[in-house]
């Protein structure tokens, strides 16, 4: 799973035509880490479909606040620049998956 660095990254992904979700975290957050396992395993078998990237807020702050990201984990489904849907918080893999399937479908 890719970890966005920097603008420019976050930019070539919005442009890359390719459905994509944003995992918004921080290395300190507990929810945050309990979570991330599941999102690199979808992140793996939706490889195909959709761009699946993580964005730690405290390394992109600016990123973060284009998405106005108030609390973590926060994941974004997106559409190029068209936000599709939104999760706050610690949630299933049956959630993320059905979240996943709704974008791609």
């Amino acid at each position: 799973m890719k970890a966005i660095q920097s603008n420019k990254e976050f930019n070539d992904l919005v442009t890359a035509g390719k459905p994509f979700v944003v995992d918004f975290y921080a290395d300190w957050c507990g929810p945050c880490q309990t979570l991330l396992p599941t999102v690199e395993k979808l992140a793996e078998e939706y490889k195909d479909d959709v761009n699946i990237v993580k964005v730690n807020i405290d390394q992109q702050r600016a990123i973060a606040q284009k998405f106005n990201v108030k609390s973590i984990p926060t994941l974004f489904f997106l559409e190029g620049n068209k936000i599709k849907d939104s999760l706050n918080g610690l949630t299933s893999e049956h959630v993320l998956r059905k979240k996943i399937d709704a974008l791609i479908n």
